[in-house]
């Protein structure tokens, strides 16, 4: 295809994900209410606490609740229209792949997406413990305000971490595939890792909250050695490929 045949097929493409994403968010927004009321479960929970003076999500324009629903809606909605703009931006590459660029484009997608959204579940279960610990620093009997924007900013960023660092793993298995570095490699840096894996959740979490610390540093670490195994499983399986093919003397 000729350069102008390729943006014609981008424009395309681009045209059919704005479209499924506009769609994601006309029915997100229609949800929107559910999805408020989950996301101040920990709220509710604070408010309850005796000696606690509250007022709920603070909303101080006269749009703050429409800016709200939308910024929800944009992020639910890029969710639900994810199979389709995924499928578009994946049909505009395909083509200049080859058959094991394919394959292991979808074993890395496969692998990330379903850790993706359990990083995201695991940020949801630590989430309401946060909050709650570092609501404990408000000096009893004092009000304490929840500006909406802040809020949700800090809910949406907190699981897009979490479920980003849950991927990290997969990328190291994408590293082993590519031959930059073997499954021993990986594996002589568990030290480091570790350490890196406890400091991200120190600083993710709030000092007082150690379950919610132990919570996220053990589902990292757990990811980082099965990340390892894989990895000396593909070692393996690519070493007795070259002894079949008799690129290297064999062991025997």
């Amino acid at each position: 295809m000729s350069l102008g045949a390729h943006l014609i097929e981008l424009r395309k493409r681009l045209a059919i994900a704005a479209a499924a994403l506009i769609v994601g968010m006309i029915i997100a927004f229609i949800i929107t209410e559910p999805i408020i009321e989950l996301l101040s479960v920990p709220i509710r929970i604070i408010a309850a606490q005796e000696g606690r003076e509250y007022t709920g999500l603070n909303f101080t324009t006269v749009t703050s609740g429409f800016d709200l629903r939308m910024r929800i809606a944009f992020a639910i909605g890029l969710l639900i229209s994810a199979p389709v703009w995924l499928w578009q931006v994946w049909a505009f590459i395909m083509p200049g792949l080859t058959k094991k660029e394919i394959r292991y484009t979808w074993g890395f997608l496969g692998a990330a997406i379903p850790l993706f959204f359990a990083g995201c579940s695991v940020a949801f279960l630590v989430l309401p413990h946060v909050i709650e610990i570092m609501a404990t620093f408000v000096p009893t009997g004092m009000a304490q305000f929840f500006d909406y924007s802040s809020y949700y900013d800090f809910v949406f960023k907190f699981l897009l971490v979490v479920g980003i660092a849950f991927v990290l793993p997969v990328f190291l298995v994408a590293l082993n595939i590519a031959g930059v570095m073997t499954g021993r490699d990986i594996l002589r840096g568990w030290r480091i890792a570790i350490l890196i894996c406890t400091v991200f959740a120190a600083i993710t979490t709030p000092p007082a909250d150690v379950f919610s610390m132990l919570l996220l540093m053990a589902s990292m670490i757990v990811l980082y050695f099965a990340a390892t195994f894989i990895s000396m499983l593909f070692d393996r399986r690519k070493r007795k490929r070259e002894d079949a093919a008799g690129l290297r003397p064999s062991e025997a």
